[in-house]
């Protein structure tokens, strides 16, 4: 890269890696280099977003989100996680039929009634 262009991506930088060509390069690089990675990162990272509010909003209806998913595969509906995360948050009762059709899909999704834990309370002699 010429030094015009290096000095423009370096712009906002802080330090003499805004004005020293030397020192910008190696800035400029390095940033690109994050740039590059962060870009794949970022895909990775909404995934994990819309996994997780699909999670809650399954843990809402007594249902994981694995047990959700997989009544889902089997029943051939396919929404992308993007959408269900949507649906979960903006829509719960349409959400809530999906649990549904899930939970009948799948013997797994059946309500599990768990049995209150036992608390210890210490008792003063």
């Amino acid at each position: 890269m010429n030094k015009a262009k290096v000095f423009k991506l370096a712009k906002g930088f802080r330090g003499r890696a805004k004005n020293c060509i030397r020192i910008a390069r190696e800035r400029v690089e390095k940033a690109l280099q994050y740039s590059y990675r962060d870009r794949r990162n970022k895909k990775r990272d909404m995934r994990s977003l819309w996994i997780q509010r699909i999670n809650a909003g399954t843990r809402i209806h007594s249902v994981n989100y694995g047990n959700f998913m997989h009544g889902l595969m089997k029943e051939n509906i396919q929404l992308n996680r993007k959408v269900l995360s949507e649906l979960s948050m903006h829509e719960p009762l349409s959400f809530k039929a999906l649990v549904d059709i899930s939970r009948n899909a799948f013997p797994g999704n059946k309500n599990v009634v768990h049995a209150p834990r036992k608390v210890s309370i210490p008792v003063d002699v």
